[in-house]
């Protein structure tokens, strides 16, 4: 009676855990044995099935050489820009106001583009990096992956029937019920986690196109702003040179005033005093309005673009001077350096060919080489008060010349440039450029910028605008 009436079992997920076996280690009589995949079809007798041919789409036509099309289209836009930028320029013929908005305009326009692409470039370098650490976790995991997906792909073929055992195959039935009992769960696991990292990897290389996108977008219009703004400096300094040229004697004085000076102070005094076009300036700076001839809630000049004397006082400026340069800081006034030594300045990392502008007005004291400094721009802001830059590849103004705020006056280089103040300096800070870290191991050029006082080093934090010292100091 009980071998008659049997014990009818179910062995879920047939495909799965393959034919039943008895304990003699034999198939259970009456189970056929589940195909494995891709197997030979019965009465074949061992034959191969032939290959799977998926019809392929006809291949497009390749085009070989330049194509002509693109390459005129770029011509005409190239004309048609070059027209543009000699349509201002001959707006702007004879009206120093003129040229002097489109300088600030343009300048204004490109560091907000270059403090886009360090956003951009960073982001880049952070999906760039989250790609890889989820190809590596999936590359890690490629066994588990194929097992599961086997496993999921012989269960849909192999739908689990119904099985009639025999009693005494009972038990076996039953030890591989449980273990598939057992193995599903963590199947289910393990399938969930590959299917979201599969999710967040396509997420992630959506989201790096996105930004590639937007960053060759944004190369575009700083190339562009660049090429307008070579143009606009180059009007600007041919009528300097114009209005005020420079004797070469006087020029063969301000280099060996250059190479004699034993420092910075040594250097600004002699200037101011035995180079007259320093001295000029000079003269200039002190006849300008002292802080208690000026009203601090008139702040109607700065709006006045062809104005040839500070806006306001120097020390009435704080608060409201932008930054030289679109960049990261590295190091901060009085932080300590590799000497344990208090730093001077402000150090800004910044983009390699990044646009540097005057931060605040004045008159130009001394521009070129000094020492281990490399390109050194000393700016003379009136009432003892002077800004000195170094790290610059290009100075883009003439000694003597008078700048305002926020004016073009150089072009940082594509190697690390830095004074001695900021040589050295390791992040302390910020995100990185471009994808690399801060610091002189990446290569960024670096901005050095310090604030002088009568001879003095002063802290520049009070003078930047709010939001630029947001963005400097993180």
């Amino acid at each position: 009676m009980m071998r008659r009436s049997g014990l009818l079992l179910c062995a879920c997920a047939i495909g799965l855990a393959g034919p039943v076996t008895t304990a003699r280690g034999q198939d259970a009589p009456g189970v056929p044995p589940a195909p494995a995949p891709f197997a030979p079809a019965p009465g074949a007798q061992g034959a191969a099935r032939p290959p799977l041919r998926v019809p392929l789409p006809p291949a497009s036509p390749v085009r070989r050489g330049l194509d002509t099309d693109a390459l005129k289209a770029d011509v005409r836009g190239s004309a048609e820009f070059q027209k543009r930028i000699a349509a201002e320029l001959d707006a702007a013929k004879g009206d120093r106001a003129k040229l002097n908005t489109l300088l600030l305009e343009t300048a204004d326009r490109s560091r907000a583009v270059e403090l886009q692409l360090i956003d951009v470039e960073g982001r880049i370098g952070a999906l760039d990096l989250s790609a890889a650490q989820l190809s590596a976790s999936l590359a890690k995991r490629r066994d588990v992956l194929a097992e599961v997906l086997a496993a999921l792909l012989r269960m849909g073929r192999n739908p689990p029937p119904a099985l009639l055992m025999r009693p005494d195959d009972a038990l076996d039935a039953v030890r591989s019920a449980i273990l598939l009992g057992a193995l599903l769960p963590e199947l289910r696991v393990e399938a969930e986690t590959l299917a979201a990292d599969l999710s967040d990897l396509v997420r992630v290389r959506g989201e790096l196109t996105a930004a590639r996108e937007s960053l060759g977008q944004l190369r575009t219009a700083l190339d562009q702003d660049k090429k307008r703004l070579a143009a606009l400096v180059g009007e600007r300094q041919r009528r300097q040179a114009e209005a005020h040229p420079l004797p070469q004697g006087e020029k063969a004085q301000v280099d060996s005033v250059a190479k004699t000076s034993t420092d910075v102070h040594d250097l600004v005094t002699r200037m101011e005093s035995e180079a007259p076009p320093a001295a000029r300036a000079a003269d200039a700076a002190r006849a300008a309005p002292s802080p208690s001839a000026a009203a601090k809630s008139d702040l109607a000049a700065l709006q006045n673009p062809a104005r040839i004397a500070p806006a306001v006082p120097f020390i009435e400026a704080k608060g409201l001077l932008p930054l030289p340069v679109a960049g990261v800081r590295v190091r901060d006034f009085g932080a300590p350096d590799d000497v344990g030594a208090a730093a001077k300045g402000l150090s800004i990392a910044t983009r390699a060919g990044a646009q540097v502008t005057a931060p605040a007005d004045g008159w130009v004291v001394y521009a070129g080489p000094f020492r281990s400094y490399g390109q050194l721009l000393i700016i003379n802001a009136g009432d003892g008060y002077h800004i000195l830059m170094a790290g610059m590849e290009k100075i883009t103004v003439d000694l003597g010349q008078f700048v305002l705020a926020g004016e073009p006056v150089g072009i940082m280089g594509g190697l690390a440039r830095m004074s001695p103040a900021a040589a050295g300096a390791a992040p302390v800070g910020g995100a990185p450029i471009g994808g690399l870290p801060l610091g002189t191991a990446s290569g960024q050029p670096q901005l050095y910028v310090e604030f002088r006082k009568d001879g003095n080093s002063i802290d520049p934090a009070p003078w930047w605008a709010a939001t630029d010292s947001r963005k400097v100091r993180g």
